[in-house]
């Protein structure tokens, strides 16, 4: 651990059933007129509609910008912040996935600091002012964006995702009802279920991590493992669904503290190149990376091994327990590997160097407990393009 650690989060927490319900006695008291970041799915959910209504009964007006349409990019951000103050909105309120959260978080911080948002990677621009008040409302499970003071925005002429870091990025309140995720289907609850263990993981493997960020990836880890199969083939079970949101929150503080490592790093060039969604982009290179980790880091994978598994008395074998059970949690998701989404071999391969360059520009990989080179990187790229995964995974 470092010398000493610092430990963000939003300024307000609501979460369990129902408390999307109060997100306009919240946002009264931060202005009078919201804009909504969301998405068509949210709209056509009745979402968005019920949060207006929410906001009408404490007295604030609001507008939609609704263009998000995939993982979130600089166009969004710059179409939505056009629309915000066109409309004078004095608040930002997020509903939908992470990408809704991630653009919503670069609205409020341009809104009062300017420029372009990629100016803000790598703290060259650092916002001086605070950003507008931001109410996160997550819908899955999954990115724990809501309590993160990260964005990612894709720039959409190099087509690099750029992770931005800085705590005008955390939202002011987050409001996390796990009612909210029951329309999620099982393809989206997968998914952010893995990036969520993803995160959790990766906090716990993290140079970075302190007792603090373990403290909630541990938890995080127990929840998910738990419950993620329980909701992905019973959507309606309410407890499941609030499990998994519990977690993915409690993964988000501990991630955003202690950072995420090489899954993440590695990740977001999918992404940006091949368009693979973010939670699926991790998953599939979950097992690889932990696998490809695991000498490094035995005595904590072991903990997660354990999770799995109790009473391992080897550490050794309990870390081994690890990577076969998440190999076999994947399986029994249906995560794909990156030949079954479809992505064409011979692209994937031309594009190997530069994923490899732009994941170690990131800086993520550099918090792995294991530091690659970028040839390892290209190596680990190409064998996750096939990887297999198996419930027959040799758990022992």
């Amino acid at each position: 651990m470092e010398q000493f650690a610092v430990f963000r989060t939003p300024q307000t927490i609501l979460y369990g059933r129902d408390s999307f319900q109060q997100v306009g006695e919240e946002a009264v008291l931060r202005g009078k007129k919201a804009l909504i970041v969301t998405d068509h799915v949210m709209m056509n959910l009745g979402y968005v509609t019920e949060c207006q209504k929410l906001l009408k009964q404490a007295g604030v007006a609001s507008e939609c910008y609704t263009g998000v349409e995939s993982e979130p990019t600089d166009e969004y951000v710059s179409e939505a912040l056009v629309h915000l103050r066109q409309t004078s909105c004095e608040i930002v309120i997020s509903l939908g996935g992470g990408s809704c959260i991630d653009t919503a978080k670069a609205i409020a911080v341009l809104a009062t600091n300017g420029g372009y948002i990629g100016d803000y990677r790598a703290n060259r621009t650092k916002a001086v002012n605070a950003p507008l008040p931001h109410l996160a409302i997550p819908t899955t499970a999954g990115t724990g964006s809501e309590a993160t003071d990260v964005t990612v925005i894709t720039n959409t002429t190099t087509q690099v995702k750029m992770m931005i870091k800085q705590p005008a990025f955390m939202p002011t309140v987050a409001i996390v009802d796990p009612r909210l995720s029951v329309s999620s289907p099982p393809h989206v609850t997968a998914a952010t279920g893995i990036d969520a263990l993803s995160h959790a993981i990766e906090a716990y493997l993290s140079k970075k991590a302190h007792p603090m960020t373990d403290m909630f990836a541990l938890s995080a880890m127990k929840h998910l493992i738990d419950q993620i199969e329980i909701a992905y083939s019973d959507g309606e079970n309410i407890g499941a669904r609030e499990a998994m949101s519990l977690g993915a929150l409690q993964a988000g503080m501990a991630f955003t503290n202690a950072s995420v490592c090489l899954v993440h790093g590695m990740s977001r060039p999918i992404g940006a190149l091949f368009h693979v969604p973010h939670g699926y982009s991790n998953a599939m290179l979950l097992p690889a990376v932990l696998d490809y980790s695991k000498a490094s880091c035995t005595d904590r994978l072991a903990d997660l091994g354990r999770l799995f598994q109790p009473g391992i008395q080897s550490n050794e074998e309990a870390a081994d327990v690890a990577v076969a059970s998440v190999t076999r949690l994947c399986a029994s998701l249906n995560i794909p590997n990156l030949k079954e989404w479809g992505i064409d071999e011979t692209a994937f391969n031309q594009s190997v160097s530069k994923m490899a360059a732009d994941a170690l520009d990131s800086g993520s990989p550099a918090q792995n407990p294991r530091l690659p080179t970028q040839a390892e990187l290209e190596e680990l790229y190409k064998h996750s393009y096939n990887y297999q995964f198996t419930s027959e995974a040799n758990i022992r």
